[in-house]
């Protein structure tokens, strides 16, 4: 007997090349880009006197005596992303489902058309709508926050006090409005995919429409959920103007664990102090501080991974 082959056309097999291609040459140049931050930040972390994970301080003036650790750096860029996620992932859940679910496709078209354009709004502008509209609104519910629940460390007064405009609380926020688009667009889709079959059958047995999005709705689409928040976060843990623009860092005042403290993430302490990039051992500190936000990137990215892959199983 002869066996049948499947005959490989030359336009599938040049696809076949060309995708395999790309996909190497991404992480090709992911690779090389950890390589680059980790062979340009050997240098400053040898140099360095103080424990780089551990350490609060950070005087990269003297190339000669460098003092630098990331422990403050991550507390606030851990904090605000976190709480740009807890405040964006409801709010996010709820638009997706009332566009895909609830509202006429008259008003959801165009209404999802605002919220898609929110993402092509510049981080500079969000900084500065943070900074001299909605930072002056908040101060009065940070306030409250503060006078009533100060008895909890995360409401305590922050490093700051008694500014509350450029703290951890504002740029949160707006750093929550700026997730808006990305999980909302992706969660957006991802419930539109639902079957057909399945929620005409749950209408059918006299379910309510709550209980098509409990039964059918959310269980299906929550891998996509999850990993839209994650893609969220990741851009959270990387926004530098905005937050640069909008945190206020004080002077010899550490992170003290509440969300009224200024301080500086990753990537805002990185673009403030760009002019000391001229010396390359200082520059150094910075560009070691940014291979430790590659890696929690990367962290962030097959944590997701993990999580959908688990969701996808059950």
């Amino acid at each position: 007997m002869t066996r049948n082959r499947i005959k490989v056309r030359p336009g599938d097999r040049i696809f076949k090349n060309l995708s395999v291609g790309a996909g190497v040459i991404v992480v090709a140049l992911i690779g090389l880009i950890g390589l680059f931050l980790l062979v340009q930040a050997i240098p400053a972390l040898r140099a360095n006197n103080v424990n780089f994970l551990t350490s609060r301080i950070w005087e990269t003036s003297d190339p000669t005596h460098l003092q630098f650790g990331i422990l403050d750096l991550l507390l606030v860029t851990i904090s605000t992303s976190l709480l740009a996620l807890i405040i964006a992932m409801p709010i996010s859940l709820g638009i997706a489902l009332f566009l895909t679910q609830y509202a006429p496709r008259q008003l959801a078209r165009p209404f999802s058309y605002v919220i898609d354009l929110l993402a092509a709004v510049p981080s500079i502008i969000f900084g500065l709508w943070g900074i001299l509209v909605l930072a002056p609104r908040l101060s009065g519910v940070a306030e409250w926050l503060n006078r009533n629940l100060g008895f909890i460390p995360i409401f305590a007064n922050g490093n700051v006090y008694p500014n509350f405009s450029g703290t951890i609380f504002t740029a949160g926020v707006v750093l929550a409005v700026m997730l808006f688009p990305i999980i909302t667009s992706l969660s957006r889709e991802v419930f539109e995919r639902t079957p057909t079959p399945q929620v005409e059958g749950a209408l059918a047995l006299g379910a309510t429409r709550w209980e098509v999005i409990r039964t059918t709705v959310l269980p299906f689409g929550k891998a996509g959920y999850i990993g839209a928040s994650m893609l969220g976060l990741g851009r959270a843990l990387g926004e530098t103007i905005a937050l640069a623009i909008i945190l206020f860092i004080p002077r010899g005042k550490n992170f003290d664990y509440s969300l009224f403290d200024g301080g500086a993430t990753f990537a805002s302490k990185i673009a403030a102090n760009y002019s000391e990039f001229n010396n390359p051992t200082s520059a150094g500190a910075y560009i070691a501080s940014g291979l430790v936000l590659f890696v929690l990137t990367f962290a962030v990215n097959f944590a997701a991974r993990s999580i959908i892959g688990d969701k996808k199983g059950a």
